[in-house]
C-alpha cells in the first residue's frame, strides 16, 4: 500500500495513495499505522481524501485499529472522507463508530483535545497530601 506520511507537531498525517481501500489491504494498514505507537509521536491522522471506494473487512479494520490506539492513550482520527465512501460507511451504521472530522485541520482540533483529556485525566490520578489548615 503506497502512503504519503507527513509529521506534524503532535501526530502522523498518513494518507492512502489509492483509490481503493478493500480487505487485501487491511494487513497492510495495520503494519504502516500501529508502528506509530512505537513513536514519541502516537497520534494518527488518517487522511482519506485519495480514497473512493471502501469495503467493510477494510472498516473493520479500521475500527480495530482505531481502538487499538485508544487503548494506548493515542488519538486515531480519520479525515477528508470522500461522498461515497461516506455514504458507504452510513449504509452499513459505520460512520458512528469512527473518529471522523471534515478537513485535517479539525482532526488536528480533536487531537489536541484528546491530548489535554489524557494530561487531565493523568493529573486525576495524582494523590495530593492533605494539609492542615489549622
Amino acid at each position: 500500500m503506497q502512503v504519503k506520511i507527513d509529521t506534524k507537531e503532535k501526530f502522523h498525517a498518513i494518507t492512502p495513495n489509492e483509490p481503493v481501500l478493500s480487505a487485501t489491504m487491511t494487513d497492510e494498514m495495520e503494519s504502516v499505522l500501529l508502528p506509530f505507537l512505537q513513536n514519541d509521536i502516537k497520534n494518527v491522522v488518517l487522511n482519506l481524501h485519495q480514497v473512493e471506494e471502501i469495503d467493510a473487512a477494510a472498516t473493520a479494520k479500521l475500527l480495530q485499529i482505531q481502538q487499538t490506539f485508544y487503548e494506548n492513550n493515542a488519538s486515531f482520527v480519520t479525515c477528508n472522507i470522500q461522498k461515497t465512501v461516506n455514504a458507504f460507511l452510513a449504509e452499513n451504521e459505520l460512520d458512528e463508530l469512527l473518529n471522523i472530522t471534515p478537513t485535517e485541520s479539525e482532526a488536528w482540533d480533536i487531537v489536541q483535545m484528546e491530548e489535554i483529556e489524557r494530561e487531565l485525566l493523568d493529573t486525576e490520578d495524582i494523590e495530593f497530601p492533605e494539609t492542615d489548615n489549622e
